[in-house]
């Protein structure tokens, strides 16, 4: 009888567990322009030419987020994807642009830890500000699923890129969002060996990341029409 009792409330506190709303989500709504955003951005550092209807676009959403070492517009610059930017997702990595941390009371600072499932260190870079806080992004809620979607085996040292992250969260926190990405290269260009960045120097595609393979996750949500790609 007592085993069935304890059963019994195990399993009551499994269904709550899974019925209770993501921090994660409840973050964002807090720092998006509305509660449950409509329109949702990701933007990439993928280089980009002038397009005001990008930019536009882009500034227009509920919701921007923005990948690691980013650009933003400057007033009077010729537009290329606005100046607009609630969540900043980001990696240890990170080689932080003038404007990453820029107003940054004002932003939500999401920082991915893949690699802690494998080698990663769990330190906080010494170059990040004092009076910061910042919010590491679970690998159990977001990395995981995201690598099984990907067909990524758990017992390699293989996970996503931070951009590739970065769309997933905003995909899986608001499915019924429409999501606008732009900058991402690897669509286009699944076989590239080095990254281009808006700002900074070039780097390589590091071993771990399988960017073919997040292309085409990326490019069904493009085809299944949930999902706007801006070039």
């Amino acid at each position: 009888m007592l085993e069935t009792v304890h059963l019994l409330i195990t399993s009551a506190a499994v269904v709550a567990d899974t019925q209770a709303p993501s921090l994660l989500r409840s973050l964002l709504d807090a720092y998006a322009d509305r509660p449950n955003p409509r329109t949702v951005a990701v933007v990439g550092n993928q280089p980009l030419a002038r397009d005001p209807d990008r930019a536009a676009a882009v500034d227009a959403c509920d919701l921007v987020i923005r990948v690691n070492g980013f650009v933003m517009d400057e007033p009077g610059d010729e537009p290329v994807t606005g100046s607009k930017v609630h969540a900043v997702v980001f990696n240890r990595a990170l080689r932080a642009t003038p404007w990453v941390f820029r107003d940054y009371s004002t932003r939500l600072y999401l920082m991915v830890e893949p690699g802690r499932l494998h080698w990663e260190p769990d330190v906080i870079p010494a170059w990040w500000p004092e009076d910061l806080g910042l919010v590491p992004v679970s690998n159990r809620e977001i990395t995981i699923p995201l690598s099984n979607a990907l067909g990524l085996d758990g017992a390699q040292a293989h996970w996503a890129t931070t951009g590739t992250m970065a769309a997933w969260i905003a995909r899986t926190m608001y499915p019924d969002a429409h999501l606008l990405l732009t900058g991402y290269s690897f669509i286009d260009n699944p076989n590239q060996t080095s990254w281009e960045h808006a700002s900074g120097d070039s780097c390589i595609v590091g071993p771990e990341h399988q960017i073919a393979a997040e292309g085409r996750l990326l490019a069904s949500w493009v085809d299944s029409g949930s999902t706007t790609l801006m070039r």
